[in-house]
This record gives structure tokens, sequence and C-alpha cells, in this order.
């Protein structure tokens, strides 16, 4: 049963992407299809094949190579999958999918607003090589583009994108990638555009680099941090003498 509705819904998201509204038009289509644990998905001149396990990608086929990718290379070591077994299970999946459009009187799915986040891979330093991250969450249905902007400019080199990402709530999880030099003159934007957006959404990033302190001004917190040690110096050994003179007296005057 679950199973079927996981099927159900997909075929509806099908549908969506057939009869996508004019605003959307612009919007890269991939059509998704799943049948248990495998998904199918199609992009451009091929598509990709994918097998999952309790949420998690094992590996996938990329169709235009015919090649298997594992998640993990250890995968891959304990064993094996021939890539035309992905082809054969895609026909059962979209053979599957017309059936549940057909039962569900084509119903078009309803489309989220996607969340997004941008963030660097690791801590950013002038110079440095690094990489930005933005992770749009809560896409349905999975049509959805992402690219890069720098200082308001389109950027196509070193980005890397993943594919379409399952979640347990239908939804759909998608990573763009971009690897830059990190400088004070540059700004980044991850342009989103999806059918549950009124407009593209730009998610803004630039560097938060900690100013360098002047010599100036390193003299003078060196110079307060001296003033300070040295009245803790002083403080320190009145109190210390004062202790022993107050301890000496007590001694003096003996028991009553």
């Amino acid at each position: 049963m679950m199973v079927l509705y996981r099927a159900l819904i997909l075929g509806a998201l099908t549908l969506t992407t057939v009869m996508s509204p004019c605003r959307g038009e612009d919007i890269v289509a991939d059509l998704i299809g799943t049948y248990g644990i495998t998904m199918y998905q199609s992009y451009g001149p091929s598509g990709q094949y994918s097998f999952e396990f309790d949420g998690d990608e094992i590996f996938y086929v990329d169709l235009k190579k015919k090649e298997t990718f594992w998640r993990l290379p250890v995968f891959g070591k304990l064993t094996s999958f021939d890539p035309q077994g992905g082809l054969t299970s895609i026909e059962t999946i979209k053979h599957n999918l017309d059936v549940v459009i057909k039962r569900s009187n084509s119903t078009a799915a309803t489309n989220e607003v996607p969340g997004v986040t941008v963030f660097p891979k690791s801590a950013v330093m002038l110079g440095q090589p690094n990489i930005l991250i933005c992770l749009v969450d809560n896409i349905f249905p999975p049509v959805i583009n992402i690219t890069w902007l720098k200082n308001g400019h389109s950027v196509t080199e070193g980005v890397f994108e993943t594919s379409f990402l399952t979640k347990q709530d239908y939804s759909f999880l998608k990573i763009s990638y971009l690897t830059f030099l990190p400088s004070d003159d540059d700004v980044f934007d991850c342009k989103v555009e999806h059918w549950g957006l009124e407009e593209p959404l730009l998610k803004h990033w630039e560097p938060e680099i900690p100013t360098p302190l002047s010599e100036l001004t390193e003299t003078v917190v060196c110079a307060l941090g001296l003033d300070v040690a040295l009245v803790g110096t002083v403080v320190g050994t009145i109190l210390i003498i004062r202790g022993r003179r107050s301890g000496g007296a007590s001694r003096q005057q003996g028991p009553l």
C-alpha cells in the first residue's frame, strides 16, 4: 500500500511537469518515476536510474554512459549491478506511473515553496580555495532551476549539482556546489526558480572576514594589557603584605 501511495504521488507530479503553467516554461523539467526502492529521473538527452535503501541512495546508473556509480566505493565491492537491469526496471516504473495517473483522474500535484540555505564548506580565508553550498529543501514537484551569480553575473564554471534526493515526506532535496576563491570584492547569490515561487528566489552570501587590527590598535591593546597586568601585580602584592601583617599581629596577641 505504501508503494502504491508513493507511486501515486509521483505519478501526479509527473502530470504537473507536463501540464506546467506558462510562467514555469523556462524551468527545466525532469521526469521522476518511482516504484518501491527504485527511482528513475530523465533529464537532458538521457536519464538516471537510482536504487535506494531506507531513504539513502546506494547507487545510480548513468543511462547515457550505461555505467553504475556507487555512493561509497565499498558498496561496489560487496555486490554488483548490471545497468541493463536498470533499463528493465524503468519500463516497469513507467508502466506503473501510467496506471496510477489514470487512477488519480490526472490530479495535478500541489506546488510547495522550497527552502534555500547557502553556506561555505569550510571556514572562509581570503585567497584560500573553498566551496559554496546551496541546499534547496522541500522541493515538490521536482522541477527546478538552480544557478549561481557572482557580483550579479551568471557563473557556470566550477558548478556541480546533485540529482534529486528523495525524502520520507515525499518531497525532494537538491544541492548545488560552487568552487570559488574568497575575496573582499566578491559577493554571491544562489538563484532558485520553482513553480512554488512567484518569482526567482535569490539567497545572498558574502564572506564575513574579521577586519585585521591596525598597528596603532595593536600597540594600544598591548599597552592596556600590560597596564592591567601591572595593576594586578601591585594589588596582589599589597593584599599579600596585609595578610602577613594581620597574621603576625594575631600571633603576638596570643590566647586570651
